[in-house]
């Protein structure tokens, strides 16, 4: 089993290269993946929908075209899933929650079309919790999501499945969503190199305020690699960037001069564990070291403006949650349905200085790290919880206490990363959030590549090989 591991959680750089010379085989990796899905699934519930039949069959389309040499893509026979609300043609969406009947697509997402195109072999559609909106793996739907490095422990949400699947060594390329953090949640409680990207980057077919769409990989360069096909454009997503002939390449961004800011008090919800601050100053230091400009950020947002924000969202949740038949209320996660309910009977005019406020965090989001070429800051204020915990500060009024590192770059649209930085003592992974300017993606990733490579042995993870928390 060790070796069939080994080689399903290869990159896929080196898969690729595997292909190109012919010493590895798509039928061999997908084989392999498939044999690690079926012992690790049944603990760690990331799938929502999966055919491993269908799955082969492309793989083997794939080993026939790369014998051909004539491969369709950068990804041709790489195993990639899909979190389940990116739409796959003929695959019910049922957002995470039992209380809906699934939406059933007639036409494949952006995303899934890219991936398809460039040959890469879906392996299925990966779970999420109740309308993506826990920062965790529970969900009235699929049951509970866990952590490949303790099953104990939250994957992070609400790309929880997709998280799982990277950390479990599902392959190697995971599309997750993310409007408030949920792609850089799990990255940080999984040990993951992550990407949320600047808003418009990669086309969505159902845009959204603060909505984006990125990678969760176990290296900077398979991110890299991931963004390269999902991000070509679509006419479908009326708010995506200009069409833009990006070097999506890693080479590591030289350090030299780079100025660095460094945010730890997000000035808003719980404040960071002293493990967690301590780890990003490791981070800066590392930086300062290699001759980057290190300056502090000081807060820049407030409560007021979080507050507003989830105010915001359990409104549009809430007419989401109205609009189901009574059997249906009953069957969404309770936790949500008490949180939509905060968003019942909400005046207008509120609901617009909600929105209101949401400018503000783009503005002073914007304004505060302007200075800077990237901002380094923790990702989340604690390290994993309890996996059946639905957010790390459930109590009422505090269930987004956790976000004022990562939302304020989903309003503002700027891309942010994560890598892992660390572990606390009992072995849960700590990432950094590297955030930068608006469309510099490719920078704020060979930024991450510098981190990674330069990272201490002792902040590099050490994959886990079984279901107890083992490590190799």
């Amino acid at each position: 089993m060790a070796e069939e591991q080994q080689l399903a959680a290869m990159p896929a750089v080196e898969m690729i290269e595997g292909f190109r010379d012919g010493t590895l085989s798509p039928l061999e990796v997908h084989d392999a993946v498939q044999r690690v899905i079926e012992a690790r699934e049944p603990v760690l519930n990331a799938f929502w929908v999966r055919d491993a039949r269908e799955s082969r069959e492309a793989a083997m389309a794939s080993e026939k075209r790369w014998a051909a040499g004539e491969p369709l893509g950068p990804i041709d026979g790489v195993p990639v899933t899909l979190k389940e609300n990116v739409a796959r043609r003929g695959i019910p969406m049922p957002a995470g929650t039992a209380g809906v009947v699934p939406t059933v697509p007639e036409r494949d997402a952006p995303i899934t079309e890219r991936v398809l195109e460039s040959g890469g072999v879906v392996l299925g559609s990966t779970v999420m919790p109740d309308w993506g909106m826990l920062s965790s793996g529970v969900s009235s739907l699929h049951g509970i999501t866990r952590s490949p490095w303790n099953p104990a422990w939250t994957t992070g949400g609400s790309s929880s499945g997709a998280g799982a699947a990277a950390a479990g060594g599902y392959g190697p390329l995971h599309v997750g969503t993310d409007i408030g953090g949920s792609i850089r949640l799990p990255g940080t409680w999984l040990g993951l190199a992550t990407l949320k990207p600047s808003d418009g980057r990669v086309p969505l077919d159902t845009p959204y305020l603060g909505r984006a769409a990125g990678p969760l990989t176990r290296t900077v360069a398979d991110a890299a690699l991931l963004m390269s096909v999902i991000s070509r454009p679509d006419v479908r997503d009326w708010s995506a960037l200009p069409p833009a002939d990006l070097d999506w390449s890693t080479p590591p961004h030289d350090p030299r001069g780079l100025r660095v800011g460094l945010h730890l008090d997000a000035g808003c919800g719980m404040a960071a564990d002293p493990e967690i601050v301590a780890a990003v100053r490791r981070v800066a230091a590392l930086f300062e070291e290699a001759g980057a400009v290190v300056e502090p950020v000081a807060p820049f947002m407030s409560q007021d403006l979080l507050d507003d924000l989830d105010l915001f969202w359990r409104v549009r949740s809430w007419n989401d949650y109205d609009a189901l038949p009574v059997e249906g209320k009953r069957n969404v996660l309770p936790y949500i349905a008490d949180w939509c309910h905060g968003g019942a009977d909400v005046s207008g005019t509120t609901v617009l200085r909600c929105y209101q406020q949401i400018m503000r965090i783009r503005a002073v989001t914007v304004a505060a790290t302007a200075p800077f070429d990237v901002v380094l800051s923790p990702v989340t204020p604690v390290a994993a919880f309890a996996a059946e915990q639905p957010m790390p500060f459930p109590e009422d009024g505090h269930g987004m206490w956790h976000i004022g590192f990562t939302a304020p770059y989903n309003m503002s649209g700027q891309p942010a990363a994560t890598v892992n930085c660390g572990f606390t003592p009992d072995g849960r992974p700590i990432g950094v959030q590297i955030s930068g300017r608006r469309f510099d993606d490719v920078g704020v990733l060979r930024t991450a590549a510098w981190y990674e490579r330069e990272r201490p042995d002792d902040a590099t993870p050490r994959w886990p090989d079984g279901l107890g928390g083992s490590a190799s």
